[in-house]
């Protein structure tokens, strides 16, 4: 069914807002890859995207995201009036795959947008591969000027290592952290310890998965730059 979906364009995207933290206003959107089937009906990402990974589909999947995610972003900035940046998610296949650095060029080149406004989010298992062709992958993409983001930082393998010898813009602090996150709880000297270290190293720290006013007070208190999650905006399309 997904093949067959890929092949007549039955995917779409959802954007969900990122807003800057100290000026209350949206600065970013993510993309989010949403699939409604009419026997399926609404299939969640966790269930296709790892189904695209392994049926070997996911390089076409991600391509098709990064596209129209520029195009749509730069359709929504002109209407704004002002820059908008865009994020969007990339699997390790992507990331390994020979084209890729060609796909991240015709995106930008198709759609118009600079490429400071594009934001790739690659995950933790990308940044622990110590291959030098991965290595120098990250390198090149940060010489187009598109920003390196650390998806669900925390919850897999959480080396500092990599934090200061590879090219990382942002980082973003995984929901289950914020989730159950108040003052005095487990989580709240994880979180802590994370945005003082990212800004330490010169980095921006995003909070995803916001959903109540307490999680945004506590988050603001403590010198997060970025916010998102249900408590501003679901994606939307």
């Amino acid at each position: 069914a997904l093949r067959q979906t890929l092949r007549d364009g039955g995917l779409s995207i959802a954007y969900q807002a990122q807003v800057d933290v100290r000026t209350g206003r949206v600065v970013g959107i993510e993309a989010l890859a949403r699939w409604t089937h009419p026997d399926l009906g609404e299939v969640p990402p966790t269930r296709f995207i790892p189904i695209a990974e392994d049926g070997g589909m996911i390089v076409q999947l991600g391509g098709w995201i990064l596209r129209k995610a520029c195009r749509d972003v730069a359709s929504i900035q002109r209407a704004l009036g002002r820059p908008l940046r865009v994020a969007v998610n990339v699997s390790p296949h992507q990331f390994r795959s020979t084209g890729w650095l060609g796909e991240i060029l015709g995106a930008l080149h198709d759609s118009g947008l600079d490429a400071s406004q594009l934001e790739l989010e690659i995950t933790e298992s990308i940044l622990m591969d110590d291959r030098p062709d991965a290595t120098d992958m990250l390198h090149a993409i940060r010489r187009l000027g598109v920003s390196i983001v650390v998806d669900d930082f925390g919850r897999g393998y959480s080396s500092l290592a990599y934090l200061s010898r590879l090219p990382i813009d942002k980082i973003k602090i995984d929901r289950t952290f914020v989730q159950e996150l108040v003052a005095g709880g487990e989580h709240a000297p994880v979180v802590d310890a994370i945005i003082v270290m990212a800004h330490e190293l010169g980095m921006t720290v995003v909070a995803e998965g916001v959903e109540t006013a307490e999680q945004e007070r506590y988050l603001r208190d403590r010198g997060c730059d970025e916010m998102q999650g249900f408590y501003y905006s679901r994606g939307v399309p």
